[in-house]
């Protein structure tokens, strides 16, 4: 049975990406969410269920997709799918009232929100007149659409080369053997489709070796970082959850931060000064999302190393979505790919962000129930109203450099080149200008700031 939703009509849009044809106006698009009655998915590591989402939330997150490309939408709907057609998913009667609809609304795509085998995609896009996209399909489009940097543009292409070598079983007419071989008549050759996988296998191997060089220049810059040694602090999380805009908070840049999935896909890393004078670099990553493709995982390995070297890892939370649990299932599982230990309470930092959109029976009921013994409990903030985010400050500086400490130091007049940077670096809490015209300074510094204050103490007293 399906439920179906009146899309909004009107949003202006283009072709989807590598649609190879010019479009006079805004690509017209049918989302289908199949949702498979009995699938249970289970998780890979420890065997137990996986969570699952609303049949809402899926729908909403397939619309979020194909609106990021600015396809205009002019139906979707939900379709419980209780025996799965190994030729088309669907069943034949449902493959036929969408072929309805898009013929009558005239619709050049259809997005189906599951993964559709070669064969699937084929016989659908022969039934519907149309061409469909899978959920990996989709998301690939929006990837190109995103990709601004060489590095990602790069990995964008690799992924979508090994997307489409498994699928070169269109209803291509130019599939006949080509004529080959040595002698007059030459032998059988290999087929167009042989031909074509080959021509795609050349392309994956030449942008393997170009990321390869954008890897190594990356080591590169990771390696000159570790000679100044800044801690690495990296920002994860679901796609939305407000990455770009936590980083925009912390660090004063103007990062594209918008209520859109993927807005930002290419990594950005910044210098930022802690409260406390702690130098750290602050790195924004590419938005994580449930059934993200393991090719897609592999492709933006190179980019992902970011998170992997990072000395602090937050996982960023939209705690007002409904779905919030599953989502950081989600990031969690990929994080676990990548070899980080979602569970490591010093490395991982949960923050909870848009406290903002709950009200206030809602946000202490959340905050009560995710509090776990054995993890430290997370960090409630508004990245767009700048809630909670000195205490998120307060507590990346803790984990950096160590606890507050109090010290008094006494500096000379011949010393005085100090007191600028003690200023920069601890918080002062008292000065006493003495007689003879030294200074008694009272602050509070992290433990690695003290260390240096001793050192450049010593080194002024030694001279």
């Amino acid at each position: 049975m399906a439920r179906e939703k009146d899309a909004d009509r009107g949003v202006r849009g283009k072709p989807a990406h590598n649609s190879g044809t010019e479009a006079t106006g805004p690509t017209r698009a049918v989302v289908i969410v199949p949702v498979l009655s009995r699938h249970q998915r289970n998780d890979d590591e420890t065997n137990r269920p996986r969570l699952t989402r609303s049949a809402d939330a899926r729908h909403d997150e397939a619309v979020g997709l194909a609106r990021a490309i600015n396809l205009d939408l002019i139906h979707t709907a939900v379709v419980t799918v209780n025996d799965p057609r190994p030729a088309t998913l669907l069943g034949s009667g449902k493959v036929a009232e969408f072929a309805e609809i898009v013929k009558e609304g005239h619709a050049e795509v259809v997005i189906v929100d599951h993964p559709l085998t070669p064969v699937q995609q084929r016989n659908l896009e022969k039934e519907m007149n149309a061409k469909v996209l899978d959920r990996t399909g989709l998301i690939l489009e929006i990837f190109g659409e995103r990709a601004r940097t060489k590095e990602g543009t790069l990995q964008v292409e690799l992924a979508h080369l090994n997307y489409q070598k498994g699928r070169l079983v269109r209803s291509w007419t130019h599939l006949e053997r080509q004529r080959g071989g040595a002698g007059f008549l030459g032998g059988p050759g290999e087929t167009q489709i042989e031909s074509d996988r080959r021509q795609l296998q050349e392309k994956i191997i030449k942008l393997k070796h170009e990321l390869e060089t954008v890897r190594r220049t990356r080591d590169l810059h990771r390696a000159k970082r570790k000679k100044v040694p800044f801690p690495v602090v990296a920002i994860v999380g679901y796609t939305n959850a407000g990455k770009s805009t936590l980083f925009n908070r912390l660090t004063g840049a103007d990062v594209l931060a918008e209520d859109m999935l993927f807005a930002t896909l290419d990594p950005t890393l910044r210098r930022v000064r802690l409260p406390h004078g702690t130098p750290i670099i602050l790195s924004d990553t590419v938005g994580f999302i449930s059934d993200l493709p393991t090719h897609l995982v592999a492709a933006f390995r190179a980019t992902l190393e970011e998170v992997v070297e990072a000395d602090l890892v937050i996982h960023l939370r939209d705690i007002s979505d409904p779905d919030t649990a599953a989502q950081a299932e989600d990031v969690e599982r990929i994080l676990a790919d990548l070899g980080v230990d979602a569970g490591d309470a010093k490395r991982v930092v949960e923050v909870w962000n848009k406290v903002d959109l709950l009200d206030d029976g809602n946000r202490e009921r959340l905050l009560a129930d995710g509090t776990d013994a054995s993890k430290a409990p997370p960090i409630a903030i508004s990245a767009v109203t700048g809630e909670g985010i000195d205490a998120l400050k307060a507590l990346i500086e803790t984990r950096m450099s160590g606890e507050l400490e109090e010290l008094t130091v006494t500096i000379e007049p011949a010393q005085f080149g100090l007191v600028d940077w003690l200023y920069r670096n601890g918080d002062v809490v008292s000065r006493v200008d003495n007689e003879d015209g030294s200074a008694t300074i009272a602050l509070k510094a992290t433990h690695s700031a003290r260390r240096e204050i001793e050192s450049r103490l010593h080194r002024k007293n030694r001279e």
